[in-house]
């Protein structure tokens, strides 16, 4: 019985090996599964080199051409004038900005003139006895000193003995401080070198002034300029009087500005160079953010891609028979985001949108849309 059931068993292996033998042999003969190749679609321009100019683009800020800080030379409190001293506020040519009390010092210098008027009083019977011919003019500076107005000036001397004379009795050195006081309280009083508007207010009437403090900005916002740097290759194209077309960042509104200087230092730094615009427009304000276009030279032969589009910076992708190839180009010169190239030959059909993936040797399809 034992060796009917290992009979049976042996059978049985060898069997299943036959069967799983066929079926090896059966899978090695089926065809291998292929795939679909993935062509992707790009989008092309066929190059038609032209001149292009090169338009440097710089920007900045504008600041005005006429601008003053306002600082205080004497102390006092701020007085009320005819108008507010406050930020916005609009002042012709020679009224007055602002104004501080000067009354201890208007005393004081009221008492030096008296006392200069008490000195050349006291020297008038040596005048008189010494000089006779000069009694008369000394005689008559005397009646027109007034202490409300401003100083006269001396009587000219007409011998160095009169000089002497004078000096010795420090007629003359009292007549200087007061002059030297006199200049000191106009000081007391600013007044507008020009028509324009107030930009800043750091005090308000009653505060009390310190000499050196800061009071304020004061600017004419008819006349403006903007400082741009621009690289130091350029520097030889960029002219005094050059008419130049600026721009808001939304570039919705445009302005014509005119270079006036060019700094003849260049910023070891950065190798540039700064130019300063000047643009006159009632629409601007200082601050002002605009876009300046400088046209500096035209390129022939030349065609402008996008920078997406330049790979390693010195080659772009284009079709050749519904494949693709890297040609080699040369940049002569990098906007934003544009770049001028040369070396592409006319009729080349060159890649104008970014292939996500793409190599050199890629198969594609043109978008004929």
């Amino acid at each position: 019985m034992r060796k009917i059931i290992l009979s049976i068993v042996g059978i049985a292996l060898v069997l299943g090996a036959f069967a799983l033998g066929n079926m090896f042999v059966a899978n090695k003969k089926k065809p291998k599964p292929t795939f679909n190749k993935i062509v992707k679609t790009v989008f092309v321009d066929t190059v038609k080199n032209k001149e292009i100019p090169i338009i440097i683009t710089a920007s900045g800020n504008l600041t005005a051409k006429n601008k003053i800080e306002l600082f205080s030379e004497v102390q006092g409190v701020l007085k009320i004038t005819n108008k507010d001293f406050k930020s916005g506020t609009t002042y012709r040519r020679g009224e007055t900005l602002l104004s501080i009390n000067s009354d201890e010092f208007y005393a004081s210098l009221k008492s030096q003139k008296s006392s200069l008027y008490n000195l050349i009083t006291s020297i008038m019977p040596d005048i008189r006895l010494d000089y006779p011919n000069e009694f008369n003019k000394w005689q008559h500076y005397l009646q027109n000193f007034d202490l409300n107005k401003v100083t006269p000036k001396l009587p000219e001397f007409s011998t160095d003995k009169e000089k002497y004379f004078i000096s010795g009795r420090g007629i003359t050195t009292s007549y200087y401080s007061i002059k030297n006081l006199e200049v000191k309280l106009g000081k007391y009083s600013i007044k507008a070198p020009y028509s324009g508007i107030l930009t800043e207010a750091l005090v308000t009437p009653g505060s009390l002034v310190r000499v050196g403090q800061k009071l304020g900005e004061f600017i004419d916002p008819s006349v403006y300029e903007m400082e741009v740097a621009i690289s130091a290759a350029y520097s030889n194209l960029l002219k005094v009087g050059n008419t130049v077309s600026l721009s808001n960042l939304e570039r919705t509104k445009t302005y014509k500005g005119k270079v006036i200087r060019v700094n003849g230092k260049i910023d070891q730094t950065s190798q540039t160079i700064k130019a300063y615009i000047q643009v006159i427009d009632k629409d601007l304000k200082e601050g002002s953010y605009l876009e300046a276009d400088l046209t500096a030279k035209s390129e022939q032969d030349a065609y402008e891609i996008s920078r997406k589009l330049l790979v390693d910076n010195k080659s772009v992708y284009v079709v050749n028979d519904t494949v693709l190839k890297l040609m080699d180009v040369n940049p002569v010169y990098f906007n934003a985001e544009t770049v001028v190239i040369k070396g592409i030959p006319n009729n080349t059909i060159l890649v104008s949108k970014v292939v996500p993936g793409a190599y050199n040797g890629m198969l594609v399809k043109i978008n004929k849309k």
